[in-house]
């Protein structure tokens, strides 16, 4: 079976630089993200990394697959899209709605985890993902200062017994199992 990894971040608002991303931080951390999946692939064999669909996080690390999948050797990587539900993005600003779109037509598979918009559907996205994954890459504080979903998709990821790597969103410093 292929190697998977989850990818899962704070949202963009709990960021210093908020959507602008061409703060400094925000290219650390994206370069960190590249690398960790790199590292995950090289010496993990980790293939397939799958996005929950976010702003923010989900959608730089998307993008940041597809871009890998072009790199010799790395050709094999594929990228799933796990939604919490139909027209997830529908309040969205256009330019972030044709980024996401961009990424389900580019993505190996796309589908929706629940039917509507409830804490449901996103708690069983997260579940799903970490399901089919053996790690977690969580642009995330330490597991001590997690809050909202970022708290419930890491507990979850520990409880699986799945190798959880954190991305600080404050200094982009990488802290692996």
């Amino acid at each position: 079976m292929m190697q998977a990894c989850a990818v899962s971040g704070v949202k963009p608002t709990r960021f210093k630089f908020g959507y602008k991303e061409n703060y400094s931080l925000c290219k650390k951390i994206k370069r960190a993200l590249e690398n960790e999946f790199k590292q995950l692939h090289d010496e993990a064999a980790v293939q397939c990394f799958y996005i929950g669909g976010s702003l923010g996080v989900d959608i730089w690390a998307g993008e940041i697959v597809l871009r890998l999948k072009e790199q010799i050797g790395y050709e094999d990587v594929q990228l799933i899209l796990a939604l919490p539900f139909p027209d997830y993005q529908q309040n969205w600003d256009l330019r972030s709605q044709k980024r996401l779109s961009f990424l389900i037509k580019h993505s190996e598979d796309t589908f929706f985890v629940g039917k509507e918009d409830c804490r449901e559907s996103y708690v069983d996205r997260n579940c799903y993902m970490v399901d089919h994954a053996a790690y977690l890459v969580a642009v995330s504080e330490n597991e001590t200062e997690h809050t909202g979903s970022e708290m419930q998709i890491v507990r979850y990821a520990k409880k699986k017994n799945r190798k959880v790597v954190y991305i600080h969103p404050d200094t982009a410093a990488v802290t692996a199992p």
